[in-house]
């Protein structure tokens, strides 16, 4: 009988330290809320307390597993890429070397995608998401552009078609007498 009777009484002041809150101001003007008033400070007044919001929060379901899904929605579009200047078999004249290459895409790239310039198979610079390269000094010679869709991996995820280019140019090798 003892137990039960400590037991309630637990019981009641937790209870009731739940639902009664008081503001008192000190000695210093701050304004205080406490769970029970103070005998050394000012009068203390309650609040009353408005009842808290007894919905259930809202359960956000989990996104689907793509090994359940079959993984369509996790892989990258099928892009197309292709070199829209200069056309395939175009010769640039004598000359420095200078050209621009720019290239369409379809769809749109996403983030952290970006194009990746090949002039004979070697990178041009690092990938970018602009659609225009300008070409500065080529050798002269015949060359194959390519321009390739890479994630931030460095994984290809699509190429154009390669467009072949002449750069004709001066020749040390053939002075004038």
């Amino acid at each position: 009988m003892r137990r039960f009777l400590l037991f309630a009484m637990l019981l009641a002041s937790f209870s009731g330290m739940a639902e009664s809150i008081y503001r008192t101001t000190d000695a210093d003007g701050n304004v205080v809320f406490t769970d029970a008033p103070n005998a050394t400070s000012r009068p203390a007044e309650a609040v009353d307390l408005q009842r808290t919001n007894p919905l259930a929060p809202i359960q956000i379901s989990p996104l689907p597993d793509s090994s359940t899904t079959g993984g369509a929605e996790a892989a990258a579009p099928a892009y197309t890429v292709t070199i829209t200047s200069p056309a395939n078999e175009t010769s640039f004249p004598m000359g420095p070397g200078n050209f621009s290459v720019s290239v369409s895409v379809r769809p749109a790239l996403k983030k952290y995608e970006g194009l990746q310039l090949f002039l004979d198979g070697v990178p041009q610079g690092t990938p970018q998401r602009d659609t225009m390269w300008d070409l500065i000094n080529v050798l002269r010679g015949q060359h194959d552009l390519t321009v390739a869709v890479v994630n931030n991996a460095g994984e290809t995820l699509a190429m154009s078609t390669p467009v072949r280019v002449f750069v004709h140019r001066p020749s040390s090798n053939f002075r004038a007498p």
